[in-house]
């Protein structure tokens, strides 16, 4: 009885043996089923802001010799679309408007008989000088992160056409019925402080305006301040230079020249889209 309950405990022992390999093992006993990875869940896309590419912005130049405003409309430059709206490059298209002064321009009182209250004038100024300016230009990131709240570095260079307008600048000598503009004849009368009278108003001599045509170049580092990324908060700090094709003259002792240089500061407002 003993020797049939062992052999039936084998055979039992033999059956669970063979089920096992048939489910680990293959028909090849040396290789084993690879089970199936169950399948693996996606990644939902994330959602970028939509790419920023267009930014308007106004400005206000301070100049070594005179004052600016201007307008830049601009469009960004890369290849890497996924971050065209951080604005690593921009070009972009400038108009400005800008005074060109000499240095040594100084407003003075006259104090005539003729006249009681004293009248201010600029003593030996003979022309305004204006200049539309059209330019094309580049902004390039050198340093920083244009990421909010970080202030980014770029270098910004602008050149194009210049239109110069030339305005004889008028005085009235004493008893106010006189307006004389500079010339060679009347020199000695428009340099004499006793007989001066006072200037004689922005809108005299604008009938004899004469265009002098031109070109600029400017170049500056620019600072950009914005904490958001649809703002424009910039500052920009450089060199402008301007050339004329004819002479031009702003005061009585000083020499006519077709080229004008100047340092510049200038802060910038605008909108990015």
């Amino acid at each position: 009885m003993n020797k049939v309950l062992g052999a039936f405990i084998g055979l039992l022992s033999l059956s669970s043996v063979s089920y096992a390999q048939q489910v680990v093992f293959s028909s090849d006993s040396t290789k084993k089923i690879e089970q199936p990875e169950p399948p693996k869940a996606k990644p939902r896309p994330i959602k970028l802001p939509k790419p920023i590419r267009n930014e308007l912005s106004f400005g206000l130049r301070v100049n070594t010799n005179g004052w600016s405003v201007y307008t830049d409309y601009g469009r960004a430059k890369t290849n890497d679309m996924k971050r065209v709206d951080m604005f690593h490059n921009v070009l972009y298209l400038q108009t400005e408007f800008t005074e060109k002064k000499d240095p040594k321009e100084e407003k003075v009182k006259s104090q005539t008989i003729s006249n009681r209250s004293s009248s201010t004038y600029i003593y030996g100024k003979v022309n305004n000088f204006y200049a539309l300016k059209i330019g094309l230009g580049y902004r390039k990131l050198i340093a920083g992160k244009p990421d909010p709240g970080c202030v980014a570095i770029h270098w910004a260079t602008t050149g194009g056409f210049a239109l110069g307008l030339l305005k004889p600048y008028y005085i009235t000598l004493v008893g106010g019925s006189q307006s004389i503009k500079y010339t060679d004849i009347n020199q000695s009368d428009f340099l004499d402080e006793r007989i001066i009278q006072g200037n004689s108003g922005f809108s005299k001599g604008m009938n004899e305006i004469q265009f002098v045509p031109g070109g600029h170049l400017k170049s500056a580092l620019h600072f950009d301040f914005s904490a958001n990324r649809k703002n424009v908060i910039g500052v920009e700090a450089g060199v402008n230079a301007e050339f004329y094709s004819t002479p031009v003259m702003l005061m009585a002792n000083q020499k006519p020249t077709s080229a004008f240089y100047d340092l510049f500061v200038s802060f910038q407002f605008g909108r990015r889209w």
